[in-house]
């Protein structure tokens, strides 16, 4: 089963709408998906039809609510590239972590209080997915090309679960200085792993569209699959 519900704020005082897909029989644990700066397009609901079929229950927040709900770009538009861009100035990140801890809140109460929930973002959701890793009670975090995420290393002592980063070494939202200062400044952390893939660009992990690289992608999911196995088993 799969549809968009609507979740309340952590606030209460508002609500927002999440693709929701679950799989035939009793969920094994849950993972909330973050968006890319595109919306919850097809491909990321693609994404959670997937998580859905391997046995979890999987959540997309819609986060660009905060300026208009249900927005999807496509990045291989150069203005939809464009008007994608140029929502992330207004776009409150702060806030989008909030939404992420009340997804992971409704998804971890739909398992009972043993339940598992792992968040897993592209792109945007990508360096989300590092802030949630520092910010909230999910049990395991993976993040897919995130962008700056070396202006956040400062947080990393606030990671007490584990967490995968995805990063293509060719990445042109992401710079060489950049990916240096992510290695150095995570290589003693315990609960961090990274994975290079070089030679690639951003988005190479997408579901659809012409920035997916496809070889790559299957080893890029299959170790965010195992990892998720291991966490949340």
């Amino acid at each position: 089963m799969s549809e968009f519900q609507s979740i309340k704020t952590l606030a209460g005082d508002k609500s927002f709408d999440t693709y929701v897909a679950l799989p035939d029989g009793e969920a094994t644990a849950a993972i909330v998906v973050v968006q890319e700066i595109f919306g919850v397009t097809e491909g990321i609901r693609r994404k959670c039809d997937s998580w859905a079929k391997a046995g979890y229950a999987a959540y997309a927040p819609d986060l660009f609510w905060q300026f208009e709900p249900h927005i999807e770009l496509d990045p291989d538009v150069p203005d939809e590239m464009e008007k994608a861009l140029g929502y992330l100035p207004k776009f409150d990140q702060d806030q989008a972590i909030r939404d992420i801890e009340a997804t992971i809140k409704v998804a971890r109460d739909a398992m009972g209080s043993e339940g598992k929930v792992g968040v897993v973002g592209y792109c945007l959701g990508g360096r989300l997915a590092f802030m949630s890793a520092c910010r909230t009670d999910g049990d395991a975090f993976v993040g897919y090309y995130g962008v700056g995420i070396d202006n956040l290393l400062g947080e990393q002592q606030a990671i007490g679960k584990p967490t995968m980063l995805h990063i293509p070494t060719d990445d042109g939202f992401v710079p060489a200085d950049v990916q240096k200062a992510m290695h150095e400044g995570l290589k003693d952390n315990r609960h961090v792993t990274l994975h290079d893939y070089e030679g690639l660009d951003h988005g190479f992990a997408s579901e659809m569209g012409k920035r997916r690289v496809e070889e790559a992608a299957q080893l890029a999911d299959r170790r965010t699959a195992d990892f998720f196995a291991q966490a949340l088993a």
